[in-house]
């Protein structure tokens, strides 16, 4: 009888290895790591819920759900491209499983993978589908019901745990392994020498003067770019809360319901792809205005969720629209730096809503650093409002 992991690695054929890594530019080798990256993470977190009964049946009711087994069958014919393997349901199975910590499960994925931050991301929407295939026909083939797939995940668990690269976290299993480093940590304390004590103050004496020596040399010094790891909000910090409006919700084809901003993005382009007189031009752009990134690098944080979804949604109730994603940095630092961190920007932004359902060929991104300011740069202000991603609808 073979396990999840001999059922997962079953379906990612040669074909689908060398379809993704041609589309996306990458080698085939890190293409098939980061599958079976992604596989493996996804099926540990599962079986990390495997006691939360609410929540597999949740699972099981997206496995038997008809979008779902499109999509599974799709996946287990090893198409060679990525339309074929990303799907609406892998995409909700990815959020139900991780939620908030989607973009940092894809950036290990590409750290341990040696993909760019992008390729992850597909990789992700192609892999979901693959796991919902292998669990579907677990559960097909031993007539598994909640509570015995529970037992399954729980049993494999150990196995899973053993595939995934070391330092690769897993939410719900951190808690066990914060106990289990608490628990060390504890001990290592009570065996420590008390003589040893007396070290602490001649180590925070001898910091204090570090950093004293430090301020004396460079007191008269511009400070020219932040040092810290706080987060930067795009063009969100130039649309403060007040100037979006009151959020109301609203109904999209499909009976998805929205809870949206008045003078928010996603209302500014639902009005667009619904009104027959608006054009599409490659004037008209549409600013994200809840979106959040760590300082200099394209991560997106978990607050940045809603927004997307909500974007995801809108694409997939009006599946004839396409995007173009376009991502833009103010003029502070290297011009070929800030090039690259936007490039970076749109195409995280873009494979999170691949991930979240929508289809790859309808999207596009671009990067376009310091150009097109739409703010002066030679204020915080104006630098602000130009530190932001956008959108273009380039089909409707």
């Amino acid at each position: 009888m073979s396990s999840l992991l001999d059922s997962l690695k079953d379906r990612i054929s040669p074909d689908v290895v060398r379809g993704l890594a041609s589309t996306m530019g990458e080698s085939t080798d890190s293409v098939q790591s980061a599958l079976q990256t992604s596989g493996v993470a996804m099926l540990t977190s599962l079986a990390a819920k495997a006691q939360d009964q609410s929540f597999l049946s949740q699972v099981m009711n997206l496995i038997s759900g008809s979008s779902a087994r499109g999509a599974m069958g799709a996946a287990a014919g090893g198409g060679s491209s990525v339309s074929t393997t990303a799907s609406p349901a892998g995409g909700t199975f990815l959020n139900m499983l991780f939620g908030g910590n989607l973009t940092g499960i894809q950036n290990k994925i590409a750290e341990v993978s040696g993909l760019r931050a992008s390729s992850a991301g597909t990789i992700l929407a192609s892999a979901a589908p693959m796991v919902l295939g292998a669990l579907s026909s677990k559960i097909s083939s031993e007539g598994l019901t909640t509570s015995g797939l529970g037992n399954l995940l729980s049993a494999e668990l150990p196995r899973l745990r053993s595939f995934l690269p070391a330092g690769f976290s897993i939410p719900g299993l951190s808690s066990v392994n914060s106990s289990v480093t608490s628990q060390v940590s504890r001990v290592r304390d009570e065996v420590r020498p008390a003589a040893t004590a007396w070290l602490w103050p001649v180590v925070i004496l001898g910091i204090l003067l570090l950093g004293g020596l430090i301020w004396y040399f460079n007191r008269g010094n511009t400070i020219t770019a932040p040092v810290n790891t706080a987060t930067e909000a795009g063009n969100a910090i130039a649309n403060s809360a007040s100037a979006l409006g009151a959020f109301f919700q609203t109904t999209i084809p499909g009976g998805i319901v929205l809870n949206i901003p008045q003078n928010g993005v996603e209302n500014k382009l639902l009005i667009f792809i619904k009104d027959p007189n608006a054009q599409v031009d490659t004037e008209t752009w549409f600013d994200f205005d809840r979106l959040l990134f760590d300082t200099n690098a394209a991560t997106l944080q978990p607050s940045s969720q809603e927004q997307l979804q909500n974007i995801a949604n809108i694409l997939k109730a009006y599946p004839n629209v396409h995007l173009r994603i376009g991502g833009y940095t103010d003029n502070q630092g290297d011009a070929a730096a800030n090039l690259k961190l936007s490039q970076d920007r749109a195409d995280n932004v873009m494979q999170q809503i691949i991930v979240l359902g929508v289809d790859p060929s309808r999207l596009d991104a671009k990067g376009y650093g310091e150009d097109h300011p739409v703010a002066d740069n030679a204020t915080d202000a104006g630098r602000a409002q130009n530190r932001r991603i956008s959108m273009r609808v380039t089909q409707k």
